[in-house]
């Protein structure tokens, strides 16, 4: 029967009126995954000597032992932000003579070909067949891939079924979150636990006796039950149903399809960034801006201070780049959104989403940064969080004051069009908020706990977002005539 579904939606896709666009997409998601593995194996491939350098005097593979959990935890934050949920037209199927089990077991294991459970096997095959073979043979190095490959199809399953939870509950997320941030108080605050410490244990554990890695095995067959138990239960008509998810979307993106008219709102504004020469110029920065780093971390000495501003602009040079020229882009057609049913939460959310894509695109590719030390990764990530916190606020926020036009055929290359007052005091708050938090906490002697405030304060925002939204769309209804007066008067 997974055959049958599988043939199906092949045909499906290639009987789609816009297969064209379709396949121009997933070419192009290739080629990205394609980079960012062929990043991951480089990092891998040197991993023992990226580890000897940061941490002399160190066995390599203690220190990686170290890591494990700290990886899986941001993989689990990670897929929790991008992974896709799997999707089958599941209603003509409920009438007919088919087991429920067939239809979620077919969800079960499609959901299986992600990128994401293919990039742990990368970054430790290599290292472990480097290391662990030579130093204790073939018995450690299976029972550890076995643990590893445990590990992976936890959270991959753990992911599936909070992101369903959280669908029909955001509480769920609440809890979730509210779960990461006690165990970040008991490590980094009251040191009443060490992850580290724990990973390291378990791990040497799994190279003594390589049997315990079945462990892992239980504990992912056991999600994957849960998961599966979940989506059988709620395979009804009145559970798919909903007033969030009833809205068709034609966005042609599977991963913005599940977001109805939120979805739609992006993927246009996503087709108005590639098909406009200064909207596209943006995306051609953004990966010029991936290379920033090397400016500061190739000098020696380099800390915390630069990192922070490395971090914020790696990461959220997509939102600092683009959205400060908020609502501008879309001035050539403003007067019609005005007038279309589109609700201003949705509109404020497709932002949002659009910026925590390119946000997300951005962390990953900075991934590499790895060989200046784990730190560097561990700022960039607590930077993203702030991006995606604060940022994406203060950018909304000061788009409403936004009244410039711009002609989207144009260049960028001395091109002043749509530059106001605006974008000068939008960059003061931009710059300097991370560092009136980080700077007092760093004159004390403590500058990690000013970057865990950072990124509690970020994570602050996230969670809050709905009030921001409430307050952006409730700021856009009372100004968004003057915006439009704005633009039609250039």
């Amino acid at each position: 029967m997974t055959l049958s579904f599988l043939s199906q939606q092949w045909i499906a896709f290639w009987r789609s009126r816009n297969k064209g666009k379709s396949l121009a997409i997933r070419a192009t998601m290739a080629v990205l995954v394609f980079y960012l593995l062929l990043n991951v194996l480089v990092v891998a491939f040197f991993m023992d000597k990226i580890l000897t350098k940061t941490h002399p005097g160190e066995d390599p593979l203690q220190v990686f032992n170290s890591f494990i959990l700290y990886y899986f935890l941001i993989d689990l934050l990670t897929r929790f932000q991008l992974q896709e949920l799997p999707t089958l037209s599941v209603r003509p199927y409920l009438h007919l003579p088919i087991k429920k089990n067939q239809i979620v077991n077919y969800l079960s294991i499609t959901s299986l070909f992600t990128v994401f459970n293919l990039t742990p096997l990368l970054l430790t095959i290599p290292f472990l067949l480097k290391i662990l073979v030579t130093q204790y043979g073939w018995p450690p190095f299976w029972g550890y891939a076995v643990c590893i490959l445990g590990f992976t199809l936890f959270n991959h399953f753990f992911s599936l079924w909070l992101k369903r939870k959280v669908n029909l509950n955001g509480f769920w997320m609440l809890g979730f979150f509210a779960i990461l941030l006690v165990v970040w108080l008991l490590e980094f605050y009251f040191k009443a636990i060490t992850l580290s410490t724990i990973s390291k244990d378990l791990f040497n554990t799994i190279v003594d006796r390589p049997l315990t890695s079945a462990i892992s095995v239980f504990f992912a067959l056991a999600m994957f039950v849960i998961n599966h138990n979940y989506l059988k239960s709620n395979l009804y008509v009145e559970e798919l149903q909903s007033s969030k998810t009833s809205l068709k979307s034609s966005t042609e993106i599977p991963y913005l399809d599940r977001f109805g008219m939120v979805g739609d709102l992006a993927a246009n504004e996503l087709k108005l960034i590639w098909r406009n020469k200064r909207s596209k110029s943006v995306i051609t920065m953004c990966a010029m801006f991936m290379l920033y780093g090397l400016v500061f971390y190739t000098k020696p000495g380099f800390g915390y201070a630069s990192t922070i501003f490395c971090g914020m602009f790696m990461t959220g040079i997509f939102i600092i780049n683009y959205g400060q020229f908020m609502f501008s882009w879309q001035s050539g057609h403003f007067d019609g959104l005005l007038a279309s049913k589109v609700n201003a939460r949705d509109f404020f959310k497709s932002k949002f989403l659009l910026f925590s894509i390119f946000s997300t695109v951005c962390f990953l590719l900075t991934i590499p940064y790895i060989y200046f030390g784990w730190k560097v990764i561990v700022v960039h990530f607590i930077m993203y969080v702030w991006n995606l916190g604060v940022n994406t606020v203060l950018i909304l926020y000061f788009a409403n004051q936004n009244y410039k036009r711009i002609d989207l055929t144009k260049g960028s290359a001395m091109n002043w069009e749509g530059v106001g007052a605006s974008q000068f005091i939008l960059s003061i708050p931009l710059l300097i908020a991370p560092y009136i938090i980080y700077l007092p906490f760093s004159l004390l002697g403590y500058p990690e706990a000013g970057l865990g405030l950072i990124g509690v304060t970020g994570l602050a925002f996230i969670l809050t977002r709905d009030l921001w939204l409430t307050r952006l769309a409730n700021l856009f209804k009372r100004k968004r005539y003057i915006i439009a007066e704005g633009f039609r008067n250039q």
